[in-house]
């Protein structure tokens, strides 16, 4: 029964007639269709708690993690005289997988939620998914060949395609990353390139995976028809398991090696894993020999991949190895001004934007996230995009990215800049020469540390608080209509983080 029909339901149970034996069958229909709504409250209810606890799990786990391992769990019954809630996973393999790493995990969390699950189970789907059919480069459907009991996963990430966002177009490049960029369109172009395969190095959260899919785009364009494989390292390993442990070992390789450009992300959890790495090895053979197009990603170089067979190594290290340096300060900056372009008329002053670009500096990935959270944040709330609201609401991101910059740091650095005595910062002259640098330095503390307005104004001579924040404001206003001063603070900051 959909939601929409429990009112016409109630209605018809209403106008049931009075006679007794009439009465009595439309009591009876109104309890069964009463108890029935009261199903679908409860699995409506169940819903949500899941969508909430996948969410949760999302931001602990990170988003591959979490698609590949839990959104696939579809919900099953629960039953209340035990307290016990059923979990479903599409293959054995899976299931097994969650429950050996999450089991605790999902356990906790749905005991949070509700009281009364004491026991979450996590068993295969009684009806397994049939194989889907497999579109790859925008070619018609092709018929599956394997039977429909062996349903390769591999064939639902070549199904669902490459993300639609990860494009050349949407990739901002800079010095840091420009070696592989270049490298990147190579790969993708309509002439054969002269290196395969291309191997992209970066640690996490600069772009290696972006430019995985923006390959993939690109070659699609350049070549239709082209058939495409993007899988992550960790999923090539799974489904070579599940293949060798249904006897579908044939049609696994045939199909792999059927595409003519195969993208393979994380190729550093391939590690240890030796009949998965002879897999591997051979299917690399395979399409180089064939003339197929291969790019592998990693967070380290292929040397430092340990455990891994030296002919495995000598394969992925014979192409190009291109690396993806930390992004700098400019790239970081012009990441910024490039997502900006995705919130239409929301307005970002310049000094948040230096503020971010300058303080959450470990990777990309965190950089776009803390930008996306504090628009959200100013556009649900209302309130304008300022210094203030980014220090009070992206606390987490910037604390793990600041470097621990001491409040006598500053003054020591911003005293060496202006040529002053170290103990004007806490004197209560109020020359000018004396007073716009402990103005400086109180603003700077305020960007650089996690200080408190009155924890600063201790620190300046015991100042009260409204001096720091006049102080703060001031400097703020002054960056944007005085090119010196802006420049002293831009020299100060450099001097402060290198």
């Amino acid at each position: 029964m959909k939601v929409d029909d429990f009112a016409g339901g109630s209605a018809v149970s209403a106008m049931a007639t009075t006679a007794k034996g009439e009465g009595e069958r439309s009591m009876t229909g109104k309890k069964g269709r009463d108890s029935t709504m009261i199903e679908d409250q409860e699995a409506l209810d169940l819903a949500a708690d899941w969508a909430d606890i996948s969410q949760g799990l999302k931001k602990d786990l990170g988003p591959q993690l979490h698609a590949q391992w839990i959104k696939p769990i579809q919900l099953g019954s629960f039953c209340k005289e035990t307290g016990t809630l059923d979990l479903f996973l599409p293959t054995e393999f899976s299931a097994n997988w969650v429950a050996d790493r999450f089991a605790d995990r999902l356990s906790l969390a749905w005991k949070i939620a509700r009281s009364e699950v004491r026991q979450v189970r996590i068993t295969v789907h009684p009806r397994r998914r049939s194989m889907p059919e497999l579109r790859v480069g925008g070619e018609a459907p092709i018929a599956p060949r394997a039977p429909v009991h062996a349903a390769p996963a591999m064939l639902d990430s070549a199904l669902s395609g490459l993300d639609p966002s990860l494009t050349f177009a949407e990739f901002v490049s800079g010095s840091a990353n420009v070696l592989a960029v270049n490298a990147a369109q190579r790969m993708a172009a309509v002439e054969t390139p002269q290196f395969s395969p291309l191997y992209l190095k970066g640690s996490t959260g600069q772009g290696k995976t972006h430019l995985l899919h923006a390959i993939g785009h690109a070659f699609a364009a350049n070549k239709p028809g082209a058939r495409i494989f993007y899988c992550s390292a960790e999923r090539f390993m799974i489904e070579f398991v599940q293949a060798m442990r249904s006897n579908e070992m044939i049609e696994f390789k045939a199909r792999l090696r059927g595409f003519d450009m195969l993208l393979v992300d994380d190729i550093q959890f391939i590690i240890g894993k030796a009949s998965t790495q002879e897999e591997f090895l051979h299917t690399i053979d395979a399409l180089m020999s064939a003339g197929k197009r291969l790019v592998v990603a990693a967070d380290r170089a292929p040397q430092a991949l340990d455990g891994v067979e030296q002919r495995l190594l000598s394969r992925l290290s014979m192409g190009l190895v291109a690396d993806i340096q930390p992004a700098d300060i400019e790239l970081r900056r012009k990441i910024l001004e490039h997502r900006l372009g995705r919130f239409g008329n929301t307005q970002v002053p310049a000094d948040v934007i230096e503020f971010l670009a300058r303080t959450i500096n470990r990777n990309v990935r965190e950089l776009v996230g803390g930008l996306n959270k504090l628009i959200a944040y100013a556009q649900l709330t209302g309130q304008p995009v300022s210094l203030q609201l980014a220090e009070e609401q992206l606390t987490d991101i910037l604390s793990a990215n600041r470097r621990r910059i001491t409040i006598d740091e500053i003054q020591r650095t911003v005293c060496q800049f202006y040529r002053v005595d170290r103990t004007e910062m806490a004197s209560k002259r109020r020359a000018r020469a004396v007073v716009r640098p402990r103005q400086v330095a109180m603003y700077l503390a305020k960007v650089l540390t996690p200080r408190s307005y009155p924890e600063i104004g201790r620190k300046f001579g015991g100042r009260d608080h409204s001096t720091v924040i006049h102080a703060v404001r001031l400097i703020e206003e002054l960056r944007t209509r005085d090119a010196d001063m802006d420049g002293d603070v831009r020299t100060l900051l450099r001097q402060l983080e290198d």
